[in-house]
């Protein structure tokens, strides 16, 4: 598919059927999310990949009990794939800390960064395996892990430091979906977003 096809063809799903994802097509998937640009080559994004059975731990934390069987999009929990994109600040830090880098001051401490870039290049891991999604004809949903983030944290062992940025359900898309609320907003046109010259 050329790119500006995949980037018109780019959506949320959130119903899924609950058929695998090729062990081959997911790995393609995430090594696009791999590839995505690295301030400094920092290097600071982890991927932690629930398959199956697995995405229920991910579910019973996030989606426990009454909340579950009111959840507006059950179609979403038959995903079967979950990604969690995860970020290490202090790879950042210890990177700019570096003698090529330590003129930045960056690597005095997270709090230095005017911009947070694990955040802005955890962005572009996600747009990359979005992409790389659509490309193989699976459907994605970007969505954060909001108050539950600690909780992820432990029920899947992730380290102490890093911050979870969001999930991304990947699947067949079993074309039950709903459009989201926020589908029927007017997107911005490319006169109103591009100052050209200046502001």
């Amino acid at each position: 598919m050329e790119l500006a096809e995949v980037l018109r063809r780019r959506r949320m799903v959130r119903s899924f059927a609950a058929r695998p994802v090729d062990d081959e097509v997911l790995d393609e998937l995430l090594e696009a999310a791999r590839r995505s640009p690295s301030a400094g080559n920092s290097q600071g994004l982890d991927l932690v990949v629930l398959r199956g059975h697995e995405t229920a731990r991910y579910w019973d934390v996030t989606l426990p009990g009454a909340r579950r069987a009111a959840f507006g999009w059950p179609g979403l929990l038959r995903a079967p794939v979950l990604v969690v994109v995860v970020t290490d600040p202090a790879a950042y830090v210890a990177r700019y800390a570096e003698a090529d880098k330590a003129s930045t001051g960056l690597g005095s401490g997270a709090d230095r960064w005017p911009v947070p870039y694990w955040f802005v290049d955890a962005g572009a891991a996600i747009e990359n395996l979005l992409l790389a999604a659509a490309d193989a004809g699976l459907g994605a949903c970007l969505f954060g892990p909001f108050g539950h983030e600690e909780a992820v944290r432990q029920a899947l062992g992730i380290p102490g430091g890093r911050r979870l940025v969001a999930t991304i359900a990947v699947g067949h898309a079993d074309g039950g979906d709903e459009r989201g609320r926020s589908a029927g907003r007017r997107r911005r046109t490319l006169d109103e977003v591009v100052h050209r010259g200046g502001w």
